[in-house]
């Protein structure tokens, strides 16, 4: 704890930070260790499926973690002005990527994995567009990915 900062202000600022490091772990860990771990293990019809699971639980946190975010920027007495107006719009830069994957890509992608049947995606007539809004949804997740970097280093 520093001595220019009461013992509240220290606690918020790490509450910060952790809350930050929470999010941006379960980002890191699920797009590129678990999602992609799931699908070499594992059928891509059954990973398919796994992974879909996964990231409506990340979409959870991400909701929570955007909340309760937003609340401590506010209450952070250790934030002049500028610094949280720009955690404020990285939270809500990060919270817009996980709603456009989470309630706009990831319920159209299910719904063509259920059309297609049991031979899988791949096999059917919905693969094009599948594959192009699975290649958004990436997109989406990678600048979420590095908009959560930037927040951990920034909510310091």
């Amino acid at each position: 704890m520093t001595d220019s900062l009461p013992r509240s202000a220290f606690r918020i600022a790490a509450a910060r930070l952790l809350v930050a490091v929470l999010w941006t772990g379960t980002l890191w860990a699920l797009g590129y260790v678990a999602a992609p771990a799931v699908f070499a293990a594992v059928p891509s019809t059954v990973a398919g499926d796994v992974v879909a699971s996964l990231l409506d639980r990340l979409g959870w946190v991400s909701l929570g973690c955007a909340i309760l975010m937003l609340v401590l920027v506010r209450l952070s007495a250790d934030l002049d002005a500028a610094r949280r107006r720009g955690l404020n719009l990285l939270v809500l830069a990060m919270l817009a990527c996980a709603l456009v994957m989470w309630i706009g890509l990831q319920p159209g992608m299910a719904q063509m994995r259920e059309l297609a049947g049991p031979g899988g995606v791949r096999a059917s007539p919905y693969w094009t567009q599948f594959a192009v809004m699975h290649g958004v949804s990436q997109l989406f997740h990678v600048v979420e990915s590095v908009l959560a970097a930037i927040l951990v280093l920034k909510s310091r």
